[in-house]
C-alpha cells in the first residue's frame, strides 16, 4: 500500500466547508523546515489533489499550515486586530505507508483536528 496525505476543512461557525482556504505543507527534518507545496481548498473544503501524493510520500514529520486569518477575512468574519487565529500549524508524524487524513474543524476562536480516515 502506498502512503498519501489528505485534508478536509469545515467552517464550524458558518456550518459549511471552508472553500478558498490556503494550506502549506512542510517536511520537518531536525531543525530544518522545507516547504513542499501550497494548495487551496475547493467548494467541498478539500484540495483537488492529494496534499502529498503516493509518488512523493515518505515517512517522517510534517507540518500543515492552514491560513485561517486570510480565510476568515475573505468570508467577512468581523476582524479583530490582530486576529485570534491567523495561521494554524499542525505538526504530525507519518510512520508507515498509509492514508493519512488530517482534517481541520475551524471557527474564529478555536479549532480541532484528529487523524481521520
Amino acid at each position: 500500500m502506498a502512503g498519501y496525505l489528505t485534508t478536509h476543512v469545515l467552517d464550524t461557525a458558518r456550518g459549511c466547508p471552508a472553500e478558498g482556504l490556503r494550506i502549506d505543507l512542510y517536511r520537518i527534518t531536525g531543525a530544518e523546515r522545507t516547504h513542499l507545496t501550497t494548495l487551496t481548498t475547493n467548494a467541498d473544503g478539500r484540495t483537488d489533489t492529494q496534499i502529498l501524493p503516493a509518488d512523493a510520500f515518505q515517512t517522517g514529520t510534517y507540518e500543515l499550515v492552514f491560513h485561517a486569518g486570510a480565510y476568515l477575512d475573505a468570508t467577512g468574519t468581523p476582524p479583530e486586530e490582530p486576529r485570534f487565529l491567523d495561521e494554524v500549524p499542525i505538526r504530525f508524524g507519518m510512520s508507515e505507508a498509509a492514508h493519512y487524513h488530517v482534517p481541520l474543524l475551524l471557527s474564529p476562536f478555536g479549532y480541532s483536528t484528529y487523524r481521520g480516515s
